[in-house]
């Protein structure tokens, strides 16, 4: 995993583990998974939209939010971005280790 998400998903679990007023990811964790699917939704169109007529850079801020309620949700669910890393690995037919929170 890289330093930037690692370093982002340790705020997400805190976030997670304690809530702190006004973090939007703290409400996020608070509304639950389906609100988390719908922002994940809405970035994805978000990043189509872009990519169809928008700069690069745009793109590429679209595309941040997209991983950011990615690890969100990876969160709400247990997982971490090494496991998402894992999965990649074996579809490649480089395997790894099991990924470890």
């Amino acid at each position: 995993m890289g330093q930037v998400i690692e370093d982002l998903f340790a705020v997400i679990e805190a976030r997670k583990a304690n809530p702190s007023a006004g973090s939007y990811t703290a409400q996020l964790f608070a509304h639950g998974e389906n609100e988390m699917l719908k922002k994940m939704g809405e970035e994805m169109v978000e990043v189509i939209v872009a990519a169809k007529g928008e700069t690069t850079e745009r793109v590429i801020y679209e595309l941040a939010d997209v991983v950011y309620h990615t690890l969100v949700f990876l969160a709400a669910r247990g997982l971490s971005w090494g496991d998402i890393e894992a999965e990649l690995a074996r579809r490649f037919g480089n395997p790894k280790p099991q990924a470890s929170d």
